[in-house]
C-alpha cells in the first residue's frame, strides 16, 4: 500500500466528498497530505488543512508555497475544487457563467502554475485533474457545468503536452454521478428524490452511483509512480456510461 512513501501531495476542495476520499487514499498510500479547501476546520490529523480559495491568485500562491513548507514540496496535485450549475444556456447568467468557469477553469489554472515551481523539483511530479462524465456525454439541463468540464479534459491535454518535457504527467478522471454530499444535497431539493435517485442510478450501465472512493482509486493509481508512462489521458469511472450502451 505504501507506494507513496516520502512524496508530498496537495487536493483542492479536499474537505469533503471525492477531494476528501482522495486526500485520505494518499495518505494511506504514505503520501504526506495537505488539504486545500475554503472551509479546512473539519480536516484532521494526518491531513493538513490549508484554507485556500481557488478563485483568488493571491490565496492560491499563499496556500501552494504554506503546503510546500509543511510538506517539504509538492510531488502530487489533485485539481479537484470545483462547483456545480444546473440548466440550459437560458438559465444561467453572465456573472454565474464567470463565476463557474473561473471556479473549475481558471481555478486548476491557479493551482497548477503555482506548483510548478515545486514539480519541477520532484523526480516523480504530477498533476491529475478531476474533470466529469459531462465533458463526452451530452447531459440534459448542464449546460454551463458541462461546458467548463469540457474545458477541464481539453486543459488536462494542453498541460500534458506543455509539461512533458518538465517530465510532469497531467491526466485527469472523468467520474460519473458519484454519491457525495455535493449529489445528496441535489437530490433533496428535487420534487421526489427516490425517484430522482433512481433515475441517476439507472442512467450508468451498472445501476448504481459510483463512491467517492472508487474514483479515489483512480486518482491514486495516475497520482503514483505506477503511472510512470501515462500523461495526456482520460480514465473514466462512470460505471460504463462512457462506452456502453446495454440493452436491458
Amino acid at each position: 500500500m505504501n507506494t507513496m512513501t516520502g512524496m508530498a501531495a496537495i487536493v483542492t476542495g479536499g474537505a469533503s466528498g471525492i477531494g476528501l476520499a482522495t486526500a485520505r487514499r494518499l495518505a494511506t498510500a504514505g503520501a504526506g497530505v495537505a488539504v486545500l479547501d475554503v472551509d479546512p476546520d473539519g480536516v484532521t490529523a494526518p491531513l493538513h488543512g490549508i484554507k485556500c480559495d481557488v478563485a483568488n491568485r493571491e490565496s492560491v500562491q499563499v496556500a501552494v508555497a504554506t503546503a510546500a513548507e509543511t510538506l517539504g514540496g509538492i510531488d502530487i496535485v489533485v485539481n479537484n475544487a470545483g462547483i456545480g450549475a444546473a440548466g440550459s444556456v437560458e438559465d444561467n447568467d453572465d456573472a454565474e457563467w464567470a463565476r463557474v468557469l473561473d471556479i473549475n477553469v481558471t481555478g486548476m489554472a491557479r493551482v497548477s502554475a503555482a506548483a510548478l515551481t515545486h514539480l519541477r523539483r520532484s523526480t516523480h511530479p504530477t498533476i491529475v485533474n478531476v474533470c466529469s462524465i459531462a465533458a463526452t456525454a451530452g447531459l440534459p439541463q448542464r449546460a454551463l457545468y458541462s461546458a467548463s468540464k469540457g474545458a477541464v479534459l481539453a486543459l488536462t491535454r494542453a498541460m500534458a503536452a506543455d509539461h512533458v518535457d518538465d517530465g510532469i504527467r497531467v491526466n485527469c478522471v472523468t467520474p460519473g454521478t458519484v454519491d457525495t454530499p455535493w449529489v445528496g444535497r441535489l437530490l433533496d431539493r428535487a420534487d421526489d428524490p427516490a425517484a430522482e435517485r433512481a433515475a441517476l442510478q439507472a442512467r450508468q450501465p451498472m445501476g448504481r452511483l459510483v463512491s467517492a472512493d472508487e474514483v479515489a482509486e483512480a486518482i491514486a493509481y495516475l497520482a503514483s509512480p505506477a503511472a510512470g508512462s501515462t500523461t495526456g489521458t482520460t480514465l473514466p469511472v462512470d460505471g460504463g456510461m462512457h462506452g456502453l450502451r446495454v440493452r436491458r
